[in-house]
């Protein structure tokens, strides 16, 4: 298999969250793993244009699998939320034949080549998890967490419907091998693949801070040091707004949160500056100092 992948980081990592895609790209370059720009890509939609126009929301995922195929490779992408639009997108136009024709149409009067059906849409996380050899992952590896209590906060659009994802057979423990791959200890908790709030941000503002806060607490009550997730959106809620939630619920909660791909390149001695360490919201130096980290 190519680990040459069309890259779809998705909105989040293009702006407030560029720190992800900052991460990403330098762990992949360590790894070997390719990442090509899709230059046409847009916004994959999400679940406002899903819910309100969802055919134009499956051609809108169409014309990005188009774009994939056109290159000859599998799209991956580090936004769950993104992963969940395209996958469900990709899932009924590979196995309902008249609709893929219908959104064909539909793309071909826009002038865009039609889609085959052909690609397969991945996680990152899935791939340095699933398709790389953990022995050569574990040999990058220059400063291991040294039994750092790590919290894997998957999200929901990762692992849900689990119809979508009976392909690549997600069953949320991807977090926790890569975190032993890393010499961390996984954090065992009650809200790991919950909802992080994010898709109710602007509506109820008071409810995604307990979210936040529901969710950042079970991992700290557990003995959770940090917090990662393979979610931008994830990131930009347990992140942002935990101040905000500790204040909602009277607690202090000072998790420090960060993407996975942060913590993987922390471990593999890439610097700060290039995983984007300072956009965080919550120092993690306290945290990594307390195992020789920092």
């Amino acid at each position: 298999m190519s680990l040459e992948f069309a890259y779809y980081p998705g909105c989040a990592a293009k702006q407030i969250q560029r720190e992800a895609d900052q991460a990403a790209r330098a762990v992949c370059q360590e790894l070997g793993i390719g990442l090509l720009a899709m230059p046409k890509a847009s916004c994959c939609g999400a679940v406002s244009l899903r819910e309100t126009k969802p055919a134009f929301a499956l051609a809108v995922s169409a014309r990005i699998l188009s774009e994939a195929e056109a290159m000859g490779k599998d799209l991956v992408t580090i936004c769950n939320t993104c992963l969940q639009t395209i996958s469900q997108a990709n899932h009924r136009l590979r196995n309902e034949p008249e609709l893929l024709e219908k959104i064909n149409a539909v793309l071909v009067e826009s002038g865009v080549r039609p889609y085959g059906g052909s690609i397969q849409v991945r996680h990152l996380l899935w791939v340095v998890t699933d398709l790389l050899d953990p022995r050569m992952v574990r040999s990058k590896i220059t400063r291991p967490l040294k039994g750092l209590r790590v919290a894997g906060f998957y999200g929901c659009h990762s692992l849900r419907p689990e119809e979508i994802f009976t392909e690549t057979k997600q069953e949320g423990e991807h977090l926790e091998r890569l975190i032993e791959l890393m010499g961390g200890v996984p954090v065992n908790y009650v809200g790991k693949d919950r909802c992080c709030g994010f898709h109710v941000m602007l509506s109820d503002k008071k409810e995604v801070h307990n979210m936040a806060a529901k969710n950042c607490l079970s991992a700290k009550d557990a003995g959770a040091q940090v917090m990662i997730t393979p979610c931008t959106l994830c990131d930009m809620i347990m992140g942002s707004v935990q101040e905000l939630a500790g204040k909602t619920v009277q607690r202090t909660i000072n998790l420090p949160e960060m993407n996975f791909a942060q913590l993987l390149g922390l471990s593999m001695g890439i610097s700060n500056e290039r995983l984007g360490i300072s956009r965080l919201h919550i120092d993690p130096s306290p945290a990594l100092a307390s195992v020789g980290l920092a």
